[in-house]
């Protein structure tokens, strides 16, 4: 299903006569993967948190939120109250289960009929605005966008023509498919979200977004989930050891993700110290994702190749309060990704007062303030990392400085904030949409 281009798009209601209301009412479109999934694996990961922590917050602030996601099982509910004034929706479309996130673009059309089907038995102009998250989902909130006639805020998230810039070794390129309905999407939004400066300008000079439709809002950490702890009570309720270099790798495990540059730079690090080995553990918390499932146990393999079986631990995907701890218990956090579009977990690892030792790529240069919260480190040579580890795991001044720094950095991002920013565009996306009409 594609999407014409604004000046294109026919059967959109005629608003020229239109009195700009409160947002009172949002339909939230999250098609590929629904926010009340388990972050960590499959298709789940920073995106289904910012979902429902938007929504959350936009409840708090009077608007109701609806969001419509695929159903993935037969038996679950056809919505499901997430939260005071957030539903979740299940759209049957396609079958519930054995459906890749590559093979959902032949399930558009079916997944927009139900949406539009749902917001046919409500009043005329139940919705105030469509915010869509990710492309698939952008391709659906266009559509109904025009029969509605209510303005599309969208957010990306992710974007091809990014990651096949920056692919991981092994890494399978996104398809034209997808960079033609991402540049449809682009065309066709009342106003893009971005959520840094660096993102909102990859939409502008690799998309043609228009500039006066990209707005920045960064997203935000559950302060009261992620914030510090006792390092050594972290550890004993986890079941380490108090006195261990914990070294922690949390999110999907696939090449995108770079899980296995902390593999190779611990094992720099054992060559060149071999009496660290004991003192070291390294947990990896989450499961495989995306083009990972291909090999769902090509870490486990690489760990046993490198001789870490001893130090390695593999550790299922948490929830938020268990995450929390599992950063508040490491030395570091590292975050090796090939690319982020923000980096929410190394937000999170900085409120608990940890420091992240990150790639300096995409949303991670804005989330990590180098020398300050962490260390960002150029490239995905095993060796630079392995320096940048053992500067943090064997100087206890600068990590104790650092720690205190990721603390202040992580109170830059708020739920609230993004959640007040959200509505000011919602706002905007009204005026836009009254204006090329």
């Amino acid at each position: 299903m594609s999407t014409a281009p604004r000046a294109l798009s026919q059967g959109r209601p005629q608003t020229g006569d239109r009195v700009e209301r409160r947002i009172e009412r949002v339909a939230m479109i999250s098609l590929h993967t629904s926010p009340l999934d388990q972050p960590g694996t499959g298709d789940a990961g920073g995106m289904n948190v910012y979902v429902v922590e938007l929504a959350k917050r936009l409840a708090t602030r009077g608007v109701e939120v609806d969001v419509f996601t695929r159903a993935t099982g037969s038996v679950q509910p056809p919505s499901v109250l997430a939260a005071d004034g957030v539903l979740v929706r299940h759209i049957t479309a396609g079958p519930f289960e054995g459906l890749s996130k590559g093979e959902l673009p032949g399930q558009l059309c079916v997944f927009a009929r139900e949406v539009l089907r749902a917001e046919a038995v409500q009043p005329v102009g139940h919705y105030d605005a469509v915010h869509s998250h990710y492309w698939l989902s952008g391709q659906v909130g266009a559509l109904a966008r025009d029969r509605w006639g209510v303005p599309l805020v969208h957010s990306m998230h992710t974007m091809a023509k990014v990651k096949n810039e920056a692919l991981a070794e092994g890494d399978t390129p996104e398809p034209e498919g997808r960079i033609i309905g991402e540049e449809q999407v682009v065309a066709a939004a009342d106003v893009l979200v971005a959520n840094t400066d660096i993102e909102a300008k990859q939409l502008i000079n690799l998309y043609d977004a228009d500039p006066g439709r990209v707005e920045v809002i960064h997203p935000g950490v559950d302060l009261d989930v992620f914030r510090p702890q006792d390092p050594r009570a972290a550890r004993r309720g986890l079941g380490l050891p108090e006195d261990a270099h914990v070294l922690l790798f949390a999110g999907r495990i696939q090449p995108l993700k770079a899980p296995d540059v902390l593999l190779r730079a611990v094992a720099v690090l054992l060559d060149d110290s071999p009496q660290l080995r004991s003192q070291l553990v390294v947990p990896v918390v989450g499961g495989p994702s995306g083009s990972g499932l291909e090999h769902p146990e090509a870490l486990a393999d690489l760990a046993s190749g490198l001789g870490l079986d001893d130090v390695v631990r593999f550790v299922p995907p948490v929830a938020q309060p268990e995450l929390a701890q599992w950063c508040a218990a490491a030395d570091l956090v590292a975050v090796p990704s090939y690319n982020e579009s923000f980096g929410l977990v190394a937000v999170e690892a900085q409120a608990t007062g940890t420091p992240v030792v990150a790639a300096a790529v995409g949303g991670l240069t804005t989330v990590v303030r180098d020398g300050h919260s962490g260390l960002l480190v150029d490239g995905h040579e095993p060796r630079d990392w392995a320096v940048a580890i053992r500067r943090l795991i064997t100087d206890g001044e600068l990590r104790s400085r650092l720690s205190a720094g990721a603390v202040e950095q992580a109170r830059e991002f708020s739920w609230e904030r993004t959640a007040d920013r959200t509505l000011e565009v919602y706002e905007q996306a009204q005026t836009v949409m009254e204006e090329a009409s």
